[in-house]
């Protein structure tokens, strides 16, 4: 008998989901287990497996469509079974006719020359950047559409765009409305509720990071050849700040129906950037977690966030978020609360700077120091500017004064 796919409860709170794209056509051959598209959730963004091995006879749901959990999306059959429908096409399946103020689809270009193009916003923010003409890629995803990876192999093998310019020379810029993706939508409703709901604060300190970037760069060869993960400064950073949580736990809890509720654990969730979005993975019981631990905990998350690899339960749950604003080179950011947490720590640029040191005598020389700005970002309601100002000095000395093993 054939078998259905259906779109899967991805966490008890989720009730829809998103199909994103297809990476199987109608009539390929797909093994149990192996990646059959991808889903948009509240939650998460991932990879669904297919639940059994054979012909995908048949793609019901088109991408960029949302769906209920359990609604079938495809179906899957045995070699033999339906073998007039594993060889029949992808069926060309159209979106929901856009309302005349917002003709752009999520997943169509413009039209040239009268064929539609199908893309998404990202590739087509690359052409446009890149000056490269659709119409020349050949596309590789479902019903012909131009992934990332074509337009990005495209550039890649330099070849020649469209003699004919994608727009006239420098007269004026051509408007285009693009629909927001699920990610995007949720990551815009959720800033605005954290602004409309918490006072927030900002304290900016600007710490000494020499002492941990020597540790760091001395053993990071070794470090990585002994254990298989690289060291990088993120779990210096989430060591420290679990140990200030520890000791100002006000800084780790939450504004609950009237109440301050004060968390058991710190799960400190760690804000990693995606090409479609923003999402925050949490590492649960930090507090508890050896730095080696910690270490391989934060570059498992981030990993699996990249490829679509986290589950919803990896999603929820955090009490303190970090987010590495300074790995695109700005000196600090002011973020934003992540509801219902207190507060968010965002780590600034690291750099080299003279700094005027003084010596138990009392004198001061000029060194050469790594320095780096961290912002914490506050809800008032909880959290007073001496609470802030303590956490963030514990925080500022476990980092000045590191001690610990990280072997």
């Amino acid at each position: 008998m054939p078998t259905d796919v259906v779109m899967p409860q991805m966490g008890e709170s989720i009730f829809e989901g998103t199909i994103t794209k297809w990476l199987k056509s109608a009539g390929e051959r797909v093994e149990k287990d192996e990646p059959l598209f991808e889903i948009s959730t509240d939650k998460v963004d991932a990879e669904i497996p297919s639940p059994e091995a054979g012909i995908l006879t048949e793609i019901k749901v088109f991408e960029g469509a949302t769906v209920e959990v359990d609604t079938v999306v495809a179906v899957i059959s045995r070699p033999g079974e339906n073998a007039s429908a594993a060889a029949a096409p992808t069926p060309q399946l159209a979106a929901p006719e856009a309302p005349p103020q917002a003709q752009s689809s999520a997943t169509e270009a413009p039209q040239r020359t009268g064929v539609k193009l199908r893309s998404s916003p990202l590739v087509r923010r690359i052409a446009e950047e890149k000056q490269v003409d659709l119409s020349r890629i050949a596309g590789t995803g479902s019903q012909g559409r131009i992934t990332k990876e074509d337009i990005l192999r495209h550039l890649s093998e330099g070849i020649p765009n469209s003699t004919v310019p994608l727009a006239p020379p420098k007269a004026e810029l051509a408007a285009q409305q693009v629909p927001v993706s699920k990610m995007r939508a949720i990551i815009a409703q959720r800033m605005v509720e954290s602004v409309q709901i918490s006072p927030h604060v900002h304290t900016v300190y600007k710490i000494d990071m020499t002492r941990v970037a020597r540790l760091r760069e001395r053993s990071r060869d070794g470090f990585e050849r002994e254990h298989g993960v690289k060291l990088t400064y993120m779990p210096f950073i989430a060591a420290a700040a679990a140990q200030a949580l520890v000791k100002f736990p006000i800084v780790n809890s939450s504004m609950i129906g009237g109440s301050i509720h004060y968390h058991p654990h710190v799960n400190l969730g760690i804000a990693v950037a995606l090409d479609w979005g923003l999402i925050v993975p949490v590492v649960k019981q930090a507090e508890t977690l050896s730095f080696l631990e910690l270490t391989r905990a934060v570059a498992d998350l981030a990993a699996r966030a990249r490829a679509k690899k986290l589950q919803p339960e990896e999603v929820q749950g955090g009490t303190f978020t970090l987010t590495n604003s300074g790995v695109f080179g700005g000196e600090f950011g002011t973020p934003i609360i992540n509801q219902p947490e207190s507060a968010i720590l965002a780590i600034g640029g690291l750099r080299k700077e003279p700094v005027v040191m003084t010596d138990a005598e009392g004198s001061d020389t000029i060194a050469i120091r790594s320095m780096q700005h961290y912002c914490l970002g506050f809800d008032h309601r909880t959290i007073d500017g001496a609470d802030a100002g303590r956490f963030m000095s514990e925080f500022q000395s476990a980092l000045e004064r590191w001690d610990k093993p990280i072997g």
